[in-house]
């Protein structure tokens, strides 16, 4: 008998074929969900190197807008939010929602609380500003009737230069006597200074000098301005054992200004986390301090916003002449994004307007997270409050 083997060969032929065929099938399935995949993956990942820098808006009518970068080397991102809501990508949407700005801001506030000064409670001993420490030795030579003086060093001292740092140098007195006094040299650029000199007051009988008050003040140079002072220390020599030489570490304490108070300026903080932006509002000043012969002033005010230790952009009100409770009521509005919020630092002073000299400085104030307790907290409140204008009183620093 003689097999049909035309027609086994043409049904293994057929199955071969349908094999070739599923297999081709099941290959292109399996690389279109891979290639799908990939671009998912690619497009996550690159969305999630970017960083937002600003958010332009062409309805708020400017020609120029000075914008803050974050340090990254990718481009800005058009972030221009729609009813209050960051955009999403439609491949992302299901698999990995993006943060919307709320989030953003409160995520920022969590942060905020817990590194900032005095956030962890309200007792008086969280709030007191931390202006550093400073090491000095004294002692008494009964041979040569010799009191010895030795500044070593200071800590922790506050930044009160634009630059983030200070140019700090001590002054040294012997109170009540505020004639005579001796000062170390200026250490540039630093807030922890070593000098290790030492200063001798000759001539002083041992009973005159237990009667005396060793008066110590860290300053900051600035060479055509006045000097800031940082802190003070005194020490009454009365409750010290001179027979030897005693080394003390001694917090500093804020600097007791005998000229009285510089006056104070009321200000409101306005964060729009939609619009990446602060609104500043100088409103009104009382009880400055007079700077003319004529007992006034001439008061305006700058404000600087300050990224890191880079001046950004300034803006100023109009002179209010002759007048020490001026009303300036006056908005200035910065670009700040979200992300460098911590890292932004708006500087206002009140000015004296000098058309023959130099323009004198009434008093500053440093609004920012890691500011003084009562700046520290209106930038909190202008936080937590997005949308809102929080005003607060300020007391003018030296």
């Amino acid at each position: 008998m003689f097999k049909d083997t035309s027609r086994d060969s043409f049904a293994l032929d057929v199955g071969l074929i349908s094999a070739a065929v599923i297999i081709c099938l099941a290959a292109m399935v399996v690389m279109c969900g891979i290639c799908k995949w990939c671009q998912q993956k690619l497009g996550k990942r690159h969305k999630s190197s970017l960083e937002v820098v600003t958010t332009p808006d062409s309805n708020r009518g400017r020609n120029e807008k000075k914008v803050i970068k974050l340090p990254t080397g990718n481009k800005p991102v058009n972030t221009t939010p729609v009813q209050g809501q960051v955009p999403q990508d439609d491949s992302d949407r299901k698999t990995e929602p993006r943060s919307s700005v709320s989030d953003l801001v409160n995520s920022l506030t969590s942060e905020m609380l817990m590194l900032s000064p005095g956030s962890e409670d309200d007792h008086e001993g969280s709030s007191r500003e931390n202006l550093g420490r400073i090491q000095f030795s004294v002692g008494y030579n009964f041979q040569e009737s010799t009191f010895t003086v030795k500044i070593m060093k200071a800590v922790e001292l506050p930044a009160k230069d634009f630059s983030g740092t200070s140019d700090p140098f001590v002054k040294i007195y012997l109170l009540p006597d505020k004639k005579h006094k001796l000062e170390t040299k200026v250490k540039r650029k630093n807030l922890n200074p070593h000098w290790n000199e030492t200063f001798l007051f000759e001539g002083f009988p041992y009973e005159k000098v237990v009667q005396r008050v060793l008066y110590l003040q860290v300053l900051d140079y600035d060479r055509f301005s006045r000097n800031d002072p940082i802190g003070e220390v005194s020490l009454p020599l009365n409750k010290v054992d001179l027979t030897q030489t005693q080394t003390f570490w001694k917090e500093l304490k804020p600097c007791s200004d005998g000229s009285g108070s510089r006056g104070d300026l009321l200000l409101s903080l306005c964060y729009n986390p939609t619009a990446n932006t602060i609104t500043v509002n100088i409103i009104k000043a009382r009880n400055l301090k007079a700077m003319d012969i004529g007992g006034t002033s001439d008061p305006y005010v700058k404000v600087w916003l300050m990224y890191k230790d880079k001046k950004v952009e300034k803006k100023k009100t109009v002179v209010m002449k002759r007048c020490l409770n001026p009303i300036f009521n006056e908005s200035f509005v910065f670009d700040v994004p979200t992300e460098i919020l911590r890292e932004t630092t708006i500087v206002i002073t009140v000015m004296d307007k000098d058309k023959l000299s130099r323009n004198d400085v009434i008093g500053k104030i440093y609004l920012s997270w890691k500011s003084g307790p009562g700046e520290v907290k209106h930038w909190k409140d202008m936080i937590g409050r997005p949308r809102h204008a929080v005003a607060q009183w300020h007391q003018l620093k030296a």
